[in-house]
């Protein structure tokens, strides 16, 4: 997979830092819906499923966690600790977030509206996706 980890710009001073991230800019794509995670229990994953379209855009902006990325072709796992450190996942990417830290705040940025018929929750379903 390419490179899909980016590091954003800090800004700052004495008063404290700021990190902006701008639609288009910063991230590929228009954001249409913003969510985060928090108040994960040990050893329990998240995310699990992939998207038939949306595209995202993941920051710990607090604590860390581990993301694993699977393209069908390869996996690579990412790790999120530092609140200047965004990962985009494409659609058709299976997602999972594990090994948070307590104080993970892990924000998400998407491109597309909730929609759960966009949604592919079994993995074999997802593996059938690339086979001719």
């Amino acid at each position: 997979m390419e490179n899909l980890r980016h590091e954003h710009r800090v800004l700052g001073d004495e008063r404290g830092q700021l990190i902006a991230i701008e639609s288009g800019i910063h991230i590929p794509f228009e954001i249409k819906r913003v969510f985060y995670i928090y108040g994960t229990q040990p050893n329990v994953p998240r995310g699990q499923h992939s998207h038939h379209k949306t595209k995202q855009y993941l920051i710990a902006v607090n604590g860390s966690c581990k993301v694993t990325l699977d393209s069908g072709q390869s996996k690579e796992i990412y790790e999120l600790n530092q609140p200047n450190i965004g990962l985009f996942q494409d659609a058709m990417v299976w997602g999972t977030m594990h090994d948070f830290s307590a104080d993970c705040v892990l924000l998400v940025l998407a491109d597309q509206r909730y929609n759960e018929a966009d949604y592919i929750r079994n993995y074999d379903d997802f593996k059938q996706a690339f086979k001719p």
